[in-house]
């Protein structure tokens, strides 16, 4: 788990649990090993929204879309950052594991999708492959002050 995570839950006296799980790069894998669904494991996908950093959390079966996020953001051209661009952000944190705590690391902007935010508890990644962290949502919320919208889609399999 990141140790920067881990200092601001401990300090905030936010309960949480860690789950260690063999290395996966996928939320897909991520699910499957835990036997959880994906619909509570958060996925973070970094935006470029101009020039500045967004934080995107959302449901981990569901992609960004675009269009939503540029009128939620009301910012034209907002692109998929790429993990060579944002790792340096997250020195704690193994490429692509970030934790969806972007005040944390750089004071990022974070949106979170309307979807996800509904559930009580919900699973995450702690800045590492092998760790999974779940938490509460309202203490998220609390911690993080997310900007909540509509913004992600459901992936469909691509056709034959």
């Amino acid at each position: 788990m990141s140790p920067t995570l881990k200092k601001y839950l401990d300090e905030n006296q936010v309960p949480y649990e860690v789950t260690t799980h063999p290395e996966a790069y996928t939320s897909q894998e991520i699910a499957a090993m835990l036997h959880k669904t994906g619909k509570r494991l958060a996925k973070v996908v970094m935006v470029k929204a101009g020039d500045q950093w967004v934080m995107c959390v959302l449901p981990a079966h569901e992609l960004i879309d675009i269009g939503r996020l540029e009128k939620v953001l009301e910012s034209k051209p907002v692109r998929l950052a790429t993990e060579e661009e944002f790792k340096s952000l997250f020195p704690d944190c193994d490429v692509g594991a970030m934790p969806p705590f972007g005040n944390l690391y750089n004071n990022i902007p974070i949106y979170l999708d309307e979807r996800l935010a509904q559930y009580n508890q919900f699973y995450f990644e702690g800045g590492s492959h092998t760790e999974t962290v779940t938490m509460s949502m309202a203490d998220y919320r609390r911690l993080v002050s997310p900007k909540i919208a509509l913004f992600g889609r459901f992936s469909r399999p691509k056709a034959a």
